[in-house]
């Protein structure tokens, strides 16, 4: 729980259980920024109900306006979890109905502020669970503005807001991939298809800087499939927002297949593959191409 004391001429505020991080910092002009370890937010977006924000207490810096639940990170705590614990205490966001698409941080030098946006993948009902919030409500994006926002919100959200229709997508020919590589995966294709999954596994879980997909600055987390054909089927599930494809047939044509659902729902599909004729297909329709190695050094 973030406990930000009063400011002064402010009331004072109920009181509660205080982390290390819960402090001000003051920068050398002489503003002050709340979170000695930075600060991070949540922006979960529900696709059918807009944004999740907050109507701070009068009490709270800038107080009585909106903004996304957030506040101090704890001491070696990622933005990511920071976001979310802090989204969980302030809204009851449950952690495992968001599923992170980027980070966007605010770097002065002497403090930072993390925005973790995240797609509402399971859809929850917010609960005022701590003294900071007087309302929580889902707005609409277009409407987002017409309320009276933080101010330091209200800066982010212009940044932010056209982001919101950006979703990258990986789709990754495993076959091609593991075979890039002579590490005697032709004696057990299906561990070897398991072991390139879990690589991405962890890769999923870190994200992507934006030159990487030429995507706008920021550090994003794609949706990642991984296509595996033939004896590879038996490589066993994705996990960790990594979703496995089993191609029934051709493994080409089920990633052909895979890039134009993805296209279609509105993806920006990125297809990892060295096969010249694969790439030329799915490039027609409407994916960039990156080759196996780019995968690999990702990886390493």
């Amino acid at each position: 729980m973030t406990i930000e004391p009063p400011a002064p001429g402010e009331p004072r505020r109920p009181s509660g259980p205080r982390d290390p991080g819960d402090a001000w910092v003051v920068a050398p002009t002489g503003e002050r920024y709340w979170g000695v370890f930075g600060a991070a937010g949540l922006l979960a977006l529900d696709p059918d109900r807009g944004v999740l924000l907050q109507h701070r207490v009068s009490w709270s810096h800038h107080g009585d306006t909106w903004a996304l639940p957030g506040g101090a990170r704890h001491e070696g705590e990622s933005a990511s979890d920071g976001a979310l614990r802090e989204a969980a205490e302030e809204a009851g966001v449950p952690e495992f109905a968001i599923r992170p698409r980027l980070l966007s941080v605010l770097d002065l030098g002497y403090w930072t502020y993390t925005t973790l946006v995240g797609d509402v993948t399971h859809p929850f009902e917010p609960t005022i669970s701590d003294p900071e919030s007087r309302e929580l409500a889902w707005i609409p994006p277009e409407a987002v503005a017409d309320k009276p926002l933080h101010p330091a919100f209200a800066t982010s959200w212009a940044h932010l807001q056209p982001l919101l229709d950006v979703r990258p997508a990986v789709v990754v020919d495993a076959a091609n991939v593991v075979g890039s590589v002579p590490d005697g995966w032709w004696h057990d294709r299906p561990a070897a298809a398991r072991r390139l999954i879990a690589r991405i596994g962890f890769l999923a879980a870190g994200g992507i800087p934006a030159a990487e997909l030429d995507l706008p600055e920021h550090t994003w987390f794609p949706e990642w499939m991984v296509v595996v054909e033939g004896q590879a089927r038996a490589a066993g599930d994705g996990a960790g927002g990594v979703d496995v494809v089993r191609a029934t047939a051709s493994g080409d044509d089920a990633i052909v297949a895979e890039t134009a659902r993805l296209v279609s729902a509105g993806r920006a599909v990125t297809v990892v593959t060295s096969d010249r004729e694969l790439a030329r297909r799915v490039t027609d329709a409407g994916a960039a191409v990156r080759g196996a190695r780019w995968l690999l050094d990702q990886l390493s």
